[in-house]
C-alpha cells in the first residue's frame, strides 16, 4: 500500500490518498507555506518506489529502507536556487508515488540518479554526501551531483548547480545506495565554466571494501566514462582529487553517474 500525505506546519493533515500500486495528490488552488511537508508511506521497508513531489522535479526511482519518507516544501530562497524556479510555486500542484515494474528495477541503469535527494540522509536512496560543500550553499550541495542535470557551461543557480569543494584539498564525495549494488562503469561530468573553472586530471574511485581505481580525467564538457571489473558495493566514493596546474582554484563536479544492476 502506498500513501501520500500533505502535512501543514502544525502537523495537521491537509490531504491524504492511498492505493495499492499508485497514488497522487492534486490541488487546484493551494499556496504552500513554510513548514509544510510531503510524506510518502509504504507498508513494508526495503522496496523501490517512484516519487515525484512537484512537476518541476523529474520522477525518481528510489529505494526505501524504512516505511516513511518526508520531503519538506522548499520555500527558502537560498535552497530554491538549486531547483527550477517553478518548484512549489503556483497554486496548482500534482504529487505522485507509484510502484515500479520488475523490468525497471532489474534493468542496467544509472543507479545513482535521484533528483529528490536532500542534503541530509532521509532513509531513501541513493543519497550523496561530502566532507565539504562550498559555503554551505544549496547550489554546491553534494546532492546536485546525482540530480540528473548535466548543464555544466556555467556555475551557480539552476540549471548549473554542482558539487563545489571550496578549494579543499582533501574533498571527497560519496554515494550511498542503501543496499548492495553491482557496478562496472561510472560517468563523470566535470563543471566546465572555463576559464573560471579548473578541472581534475586524476581522481580515485573507492568502494566500501577499500578497493580503489585511479581514473585519468580531462577538461572535456561531455560525460567521461570509466569501466572496471564488476564490483558489489553499497557505496562509491570519489576522493584524492588532483587539480590541473592552472590559475583557477575552482574545479567542481556537475554529475556523478554509477551504472549497474541490483546485487540480488
Amino acid at each position: 500500500m502506498l500513501t501520500l500525505k500533505l502535512i501543514d506546519k502544525d502537523g495537521n493533515l491537509v490531504e491524504k490518498r492511498s492505493h495499492e500500486k499508485e497514488t497522487y495528490l492534486g490541488f487546484k488552488d493551494r499556496v504552500y507555506s513554510p513548514g509544510e511537508k510531503i510524506i510518502v508511506e509504504i507498508d513494508k521497508p526495503n522496496q523501490f518506489v517512484w516519487v515525484q513531489v512537484d512537476e518541476a522535479i523529474e520522477p525518481s526511482l528510489v529505494y526505501f529502507k524504512e516505511t516513511t519518507w518526508e520531503f519538506p516544501i522548499i520555500t527558502d530562497d537560498e535552497l530554491r536556487r538549486a531547483y527550477c524556479s517553478n518548484l512549489f510555486r503556483e497554486g496548482k500542484h500534482y504529487i505522485r508515488a507509484f510502484l515500479p515494474s520488475t523490468t525497471e528495477t532489474s534493468a542496467y541503469r544509472n543507479l545513482a540518479r535521484n533528483a529528490h535527494d536532500q542534503k541530509e540522509d532521509t532513509g531513501v536512496y541513493p543519497h550523496a554526501f561530502a566532507n565539504v560543500e562550498t559555503r554551505n550553499e544549496s547550489t554546491f550541495f553534494a546532492r546536485n551531483a546525482i540530480d540528473g542535470i548535466i548543464a555544466n557551461e556555467s556555475h551557480g543557480s539552476y540549471p548549473y548547480q554542482s558539487w563545489g569543494i571550496n578549494q579543499q584539498a582533501d574533498a571527497q564525495i560519496t554515494i550511498d545506495f542503501g543496499r548492495k549494488i553491482r557496478t562496472d562503469k561510472i560517468a563523470l561530468v566535470l563543471r566546465g565554466d572555463y576559464p573560471h573553472d579548473s578541472y581534475w586530471t586524476q581522481v580515485t574511485l573507492a568502494f566500501d571494501d577499500g578497493t580503489k581505481h585511479l581514473l585519468k580525467t580531462e577538461d572535456k564538457m561531455d560525460r567521461q566514462y570509466f569501466e572496471f571489473p564488476e564490483k558489489v558495493t553499497q557505496t562509491v566514493t570519489l576522493k584524492e582529487l588532483i587539480k590541473h596546474d592552472d590559475e583557477s582554484p575552482f574545479p567542481a563536479l556537475t554529475e556523478f553517474e554509477v551504472y549497474g544492476h541490483e546485487a540480488k
